[in-house]
């Protein structure tokens, strides 16, 4: 058991399955030593665990329980795309979050929140990225969030 896998358990915390793309993509392309991974869904269980819109049905605070769950199913997809080893993860480098909003809703960053307090608690001070939070009118499947993300990975062994 790596290093990140250690401290996954002492936080209690249970990597779902990778789950599979819906579309004509993939879940994640590596180039060199970068993955980037596309958009992640609050999926928990193969269910939307948090729909809704934002300033409407939602408040920040489900806002940011869906961004959580979205960042740990990055995580989920990160560990494949590193042949099972988070260790090899060298920095979280960006994370893109999406809100779906009413227009007078502007506490989208509030809700992305839980993605990166989630890789920070991960990954420690390689957790701290760049970051951009939008609200957007509506997601698939009527999700309430979505987040993707760039990583920096070291060669595998």
């Amino acid at each position: 058991m790596g290093i990140i896998d250690k401290r996954l358990t002492e936080c209690g915390i249970t990597l779902p399955p990778a789950a599979a793309p819906v579309g004509n993509y993939v879940a994640y392309t590596v180039s060199g030593q970068y993955v980037h991974i596309s958009g992640q869904l609050p999926l928990e269980n193969g269910a939307m665990a948090v729909k809704g819109i934002l300033g409407d049905s939602l408040d920040v605070e489900a806002g940011y329980r869906a961004a959580r769950i979205c960042a740990l199913n990055l995580i989920a997809q990160l560990k494949e795309a590193c042949g099972g080893d988070l260790d090899r993860v060298e920095r979280v480098l960006k994370l893109g979050g999406f809100v779906s909003a009413t227009a007078d809703f502007h506490d989208a960053p509030k809700c992305v929140n839980g993605a990166s307090d989630l890789m920070v608690e991960v990954f420690g001070e390689a957790g701290k990225h760049a970051r951009f939070a939008v609200g957007v009118a509506s997601l698939p499947a009527g999700a309430a969030v979505e987040v993707d993300g760039l990583f920096e990975i070291s060669a595998s062994v």
